[in-house]
């Protein structure tokens, strides 16, 4: 076992790696399958049905970059709509050292090189948005959460939002109606919110903030998950 601020490599249910934290006391994915929820919650029910309407751009905030599993499967999927810039933010408190990046087997899990998962944690945090290929351009930010996001990306407005931190019992702070009002004024009109989250309380904080909240079925070992829309902006045009 590492000390109270280090992390314990596992093997979830689908045979992909995930992290238990020391800190947090909680694992960083689903045991039941971190790549499978990750697909799950943040691809197929977050970016997927964004790609469907054609954007010529997609802009991507996560709150926890944590095994960089979520921007790896963006950047993975970059490579299959050139058409589309991808801009991907991410705040992480605590980044990982590079020993415990360099055991976890995503790459191999999803079929694509090994230098992928690397060069995503190699980005430099709190400098300037790196382009990892010529549309997927990413920046992370080793900031708190709660304090950065007005300040550092103040006017930002993005179209997605991986709420991907740790749950409630352990990271409360992250999960009250003053952190959803960030996530809220992050988005831009008819932006979308998913996260592996589906408690009662957090989705009346959600419907309180101004999001319209779906129920959703959730990755194997959980009944739901949330998917939250920014209300849309009001139509300029007057009647016909």
């Amino acid at each position: 076992m590492g000390g109270p601020n280090q992390n314990e490599l596992i093997i979830t249910g689908d045979g992909s790696h995930s992290l238990r934290s020391h800190r947090y006391d909680v694992a960083y994915h689903s045991t039941h399958g971190a790549v499978q929820e990750s697909l799950h919650v943040f691809i197929d029910a977050g970016l997927r049905p964004v790609l469907a309407t054609a954007p010529e751009q997609i802009r991507v905030l996560e709150l926890g970059f944590g095994t960089g599993l979520n921007a790896l499967l963006v950047y993975r999927l970059a490579g299959e709509h050139p058409a589309t810039k991808f801009t991907y933010h991410a705040f992480e408190r605590h980044p990982l050292a590079g020993d415990a990046v360099c055991q976890l087997n995503y790459p191999q899990v999803l079929q694509c090189p090994s230098d992928h998962l690397l060069v995503l944690h190699q980005t430099p945090y709190d400098a300037s948005a790196s382009a990892v290929s010529f549309n997927f351009t990413l920046s992370k930010t080793d900031t708190d959460y709660l304090q950065g996001l007005s300040e550092a990306w103040r006017g930002l407005s993005y179209d997605l939002l991986f709420y991907d931190a740790f749950a409630p019992n352990s990271q409360p702070e992250l999960w009250t109606p003053e952190a959803l009002r960030l996530a809220y004024d992050a988005l831009a009109p008819g932006g979308v919110l998913v996260t592996y989250c589906a408690k009662g309380q957090f989705k009346r904080d959600l419907k309180e903030v101004g999001f319209q909240v779906e129920a959703l079925p959730g990755p194997p070992g959980k009944r739901e998950m949330t998917r939250a829309t920014k209300n849309p902006a009001p139509s300029s045009e007057g009647p016909g």
